[in-house]
């Protein structure tokens, strides 16, 4: 397995707000991706949940299903009720072919919540709550490999696991061999971390990279003006590679040295009004080729 590249629906419909890109259709959005050079998509709200229809969209347009968010509530409800969506969401992926599970905790999140500051106001987990967190995912990854899959822990904004720090416990106290990370650069560079010590950290437990930019004006406006994690989205802070403060090359030359395997996915969640989707597919499509020769 080589490299292979995928962007995800969130730029057409955004699954946190599906008002923005409500227009859209499922196929206008998988014919928009294979049109722009991809070869791979996550899911989103739109599509089929049914393994042989989702197939026979994307097959007729070549397009491979890289994998999917998983919402984990580990630090507030019980472990039963996130392992039984769990095994729900593992089944449907194994289904389509997928080998990594995206998992992010939601429990205490402020992502979602349109008034909360993001910066300001993340939550941070007691040391009771990062116990449950650890140990439930390396339950998650253990039933993960079962299917010969991995789970990919999702650094987040306006999560508890979101800065160096975070992710560095994270990763000290759990299994490598069943929990893993996904590498996302806008998140890292929004939060004001450094993604280069990051991957060079961490190359040997990331499986899964999101590409994304971020607009350094809009960022700093969302510092300023003390904006929340949906607000900042609608405002316009991430853009796809290429069109943001982010550098790519330093980047590229670490994910090339290392010898990474697997999905590169632009996830760059806009208002589709202000960005037309499409377009800014081709242009990170372009931009990706120009910096990796892919």
């Amino acid at each position: 397995m080589s490299i292979t590249l995928g962007i995800a629906p969130i730029a057409w419909t955004n699954d946190d707000m599906p008002e923005l890109g409500a227009e859209n259709s499922f196929e206008q959005c998988i014919s928009e991706m294979a049109l722009s050079g991809f070869t791979g998509t996550e899911i989103g709200n739109k599509y089929p949940r049914e393994p042989q229809v989702l197939k026979s969209y994307l097959e007729l347009r070549g397009l491979n299903v890289a994998s999917a968010w998983f919402s984990a509530f580990l630090t507030t409800k019980p472990y039963a009720e996130t392992e039984a969506a769990f095994v729900q969401h593992r089944d449907f992926l194994h289904a389509m072919g997928a080998k990594v599970i995206v998992v992010s905790e939601q429990g205490h999140s402020v992502q979602g919540q349109m008034d909360t500051p993001v910066i300001d106001k993340k939550p941070v987990f007691t040391d009771e709550e990062w116990d449950r967190l650890t140990s439930g995912l390396e339950k998650l990854g253990a039933l993960a490999r079962e299917k010969d899959m991995r789970i990919v822990y999702h650094h987040h904004m306006g999560t508890g696991v979101q800065t160096t720090a975070e992710i560095d416990r994270l990763m000290a106290n759990t299994d490598p061999d069943k929990v893993s990370l996904l590498f996302d650069t806008g998140h890292l560079v929004f939060s004001g971390e450094d993604p280069l010590v990051i991957f060079k950290k961490y190359q040997d437990r990331i499986f899964h990279i999101h590409f994304k930019d971020i607009r350094e004006d809009m960022l700093r406006q969302v510092k300023e003006e003390k904006l929340s994690f949906l607000q900042s989205v609608k405002n316009g802070v991430f853009t796809v590679p290429g069109d943001g403060m982010i550098d790519f090359r330093p980047i590229w030359e670490l994910i090339d040295a290392s010898g990474y395997e697997g999905w590169i996915v632009v996830e760059a969640e806009q208002d589709p009004a202000k960005a037309n989707p499409f377009l800014y597919a081709q242009k990170a499509r372009n931009y990706i080729r120009q910096v990796t020769k892919i």
